[in-house]
């Protein structure tokens, strides 16, 4: 009798134990799903640390001060840019300086960017197919920045399209599915950011007016800081993987000095005018009838190596305020390299 006691006891530890391993099992896939969801469980590259210098802020704000002084006729405020510099030079040490780089902004098309490496995460994840569909619908919204092809990767990433409004419960599934980007980035460590919009021309309508808000509280919104950070990934091949990053910049190659009509082209219409000849050019623009914006990745001929990325509100048709910061940066930098101590 105390054999079959013992017995019994030790069936039931032991069928307490396989219960309780099942249900830490449980609990640990759930918990896999849940991250993944999040967006925890990828395999991103190495994440960019950047380092706040004293020395580079000093010197964007003197870019800042003048640029904003050399346009005082046209009302220009400091208010009216944000502003965020980084030094790529030393790829294992990168140093930033921002003006109002943390503010949220209305980003324009530099939204897509954020689509782009978001679509190549999935796509080394596995979870959306590699098809010459896709591709060209990347290369469209990058090189064209055209909407519609965005709206096409949008839907594919998320799993959502437009259409008209949806009952109540199914508008909250469609919202969560949506929302997807925005914790892809947040597992990150990107905060202050909302990227679950399309870009419309006209628009938006149905469950897509709905999700905005009614005073489009919930629009796309960035800060210059999150997008020099994203674009410094890409240039150091830190975003998704090498091979990806390198894609990426293929999409985002602009030649300055490129024959072209159109005063507002992405390669010449921001950035790209300012730079001298020799000097490579990555960039994604933006542009509304309210914002004027440009995130570029810039190597110049001595081998200085930077992010720009330069977001203005409430000079939208003025083309040269963009470029002109871009020149007294360099000019900076210039100053830097040269007064630096010779090894």
């Amino acid at each position: 009798m105390k054999g079959f006691v013992k017995n019994a006891e030790r069936r039931f530890i032991w069928r307490s134990e396989i219960s309780g391993m099942r249900a830490r099992a449980r609990g640990l896939l759930s918990l896999f799903a849940l991250l993944s969801a999040w967006g925890m469980f990828c395999t991103c590259a190495a994440e960019l640390v950047m380092e706040r210098s004293d020395h580079l802020q000093n010197a964007l704000d003197r870019a800042v001060q003048e640029t904003v002084s050399a346009f005082s006729d046209k009302n220009l405020r400091t208010n009216e840019l944000a502003v965020t510099l980084l030094d790529l030079r030393e790829a294992s040490h990168v140093t930033a300086a921002s003006h109002r780089g943390d503010v949220r902004i209305y980003p324009a098309s530099v939204i897509k960017l954020f689509y782009l490496v978001a679509a190549h995460q999935w796509m080394e994840d596995g979870k959306i197919a590699e098809t010459p569909e896709l591709r060209r619908a990347l290369h469209d919204m990058i090189v064209d920045s055209y909407n519609e092809a965005t709206h096409y990767v949008v839907d594919l990433i998320t799993g959502t399209t437009s259409g008209p409004e949806l009952p109540a419960d199914e508008m909250v599934q469609w919202e969560n599915k949506r929302n997807v980007i925005n914790r892809y980035f947040a597992s990150r460590g990107y905060a202050n950011i909302n990227v679950n919009q399309k870009p419309w021309c006209e628009g938006p309508y149905g469950r897509e007016r709905a999700f905005v808000g009614e005073k489009f509280t919930n629009r796309n919104a960035l800060t210059t800081d999150a997008t020099a950070r994203l674009l410094g990934e890409i240039a150091l091949e830190r975003a998704v993987s090498p091979a990806r990053s390198a894609q990426m910049l293929d999409l985002l190659k602009r030649d300055p000095t490129a024959p072209g009509s159109d005063p507002d082209d992405q390669a010449r219409g921001f950035t790209g005018s300012a730079l001298p000849p020799g000097a490579k050019l990555w960039s994604k623009a933006g542009w509304t009838s309210e914002t004027r914006h440009d995130a570029a990745y810039i190597e110049l001929p001595d081998g200085t190596k930077f992010v720009l990325v330069t977001f203005t509100v409430g000079h939208a048709n003025d083309r040269e305020i963009i470029p002109s910061l871009a020149r007294k940066v360099m000019g900076e930098l210039k100053n830097e390299t040269n007064s630096a101590p010779k090894k």
